[in-house]
């Protein structure tokens, strides 16, 4: 039988996985100082691929030849696409604007669910697409005349937007996945098989990763990044999830783009300009909306499972 579902450890998993997501830019950006985009996300889902080995050596994965080719098309988008944009994008901006232009990942899940699952949404869910598509434009213009080195940049906004639109396409496909197997197995299979595709396109896009020379600095924010915004937030996540409402749950995500934005502006010394407050304040309040307000027949956090 069932044990009674825990909620307060519920929500506590859940804000946890999402504040460790929210961190994910931070130690990014530290790593970039000694290496490319391509070597520091290899290194980092390494690092989240040696976290997760245990429960893929415990956990067998029971999947037919087609869930293996869903599963593998998943990882494809989700793991070396996704990330590797991502952080072309992060490499180009600031992490205070990066973190604030993942607030828009609830708004797109819902266009998502609306193309893909014919879902439906309220006036206040429209009203919330709206504010946040205000709220991203406004972030991305207050970095178009930036001329300073590492500072915030259109082209760099945009490419996090996207990456998370490709985000989108493998939570959708996941989703099946998940609803006929563990998550533990989906969540451990997939992001090891996406590290193995990482393993075989960065050395021939960016060469191969730096060894030598590379700080402890560096080293730790590439461990951190991998273990505890990776596999541990991902993890936390999921196990959240069968605690709480999902609905409820998502509320939650929301502590990704405010703890990224502080990090990068208390510890990176980053400057976010008016315009940028104003757009992540949008950007936040229209992702409260539309999990809170908004009642589509499948809830929008049901379709994160984010890496």
């Amino acid at each position: 039988m069932r044990s009674q579902p825990n909620r307060l450890a519920g929500f506590a998993a859940s804000a946890l996985a999402s504040m460790f997501w929210g961190c994910g830019f931070f130690f990014g950006k530290i790593a970039l100082a000694e290496m490319n985009v391509g070597a520091m996300v290899l290194y980092r889902f390494l690092f989240a691929a040696l976290g997760l080995l245990p429960l893929v050596i415990t956990h067998r994965p029971g999947l037919n030849r087609s869930e293996w080719g869903r599963l593998l098309f998943a990882s494809a988008l989700g793991v070396p696409i996704q990330f590797l944009l991502q952080f072309k994008g992060l490499s180009l901006t600031t992490v205070s604007h990066a973190a604030l232009m993942v607030g828009t990942m609830p708004v797109i899940l819902a266009v998502g669910a609306i193309a893909f699952a014919h879902e439906r949404l309220s006036a206040a869910g429209w009203a919330a697409l709206i504010g946040s598509t205000a709220g991203a434009a406004l972030i991305a213009l207050s970095g178009r005349h930036s001329t300073g080195a590492g500072g915030p940049s259109l082209a760099g906004d945009l490419l996090v937007v996207v990456s998370l639109a490709i985000a989108m396409f493998w939570v959708l496909v996941n989703k099946a996945l998940v609803e006929r197997h563990s998550a533990v197995v989906i969540t451990a299979y997939g992001l090891l098989s996406g590290t193995i595709m990482l393993m075989i396109m960065v050395p021939l896009i960016y060469g191969l990763p730096p060894v030598h020379h590379v700080s402890l600095r560096a080293w730790l924010a590439l461990a951190a990044s991998g273990l505890f915004c990776t596999a541990s937030s991902t993890l936390l996540w999921n196990w959240g999830l069968s605690q709480v409402p999902a609905s409820q749950a998502g509320v939650l995500l929301n502590f990704e783009p405010l703890i990224g934005s502080l990090l990068g502006v208390f510890l990176l010394h980053e400057t976010l300009g008016p315009s940028a407050w104003i757009g992540g304040a949008l950007i936040l309040g229209a992702a409260v909306t539309l999990t809170t307000q908004s009642s589509p027949k499948v809830s929008v956090a049901d379709l994160t499972t984010e890496p």
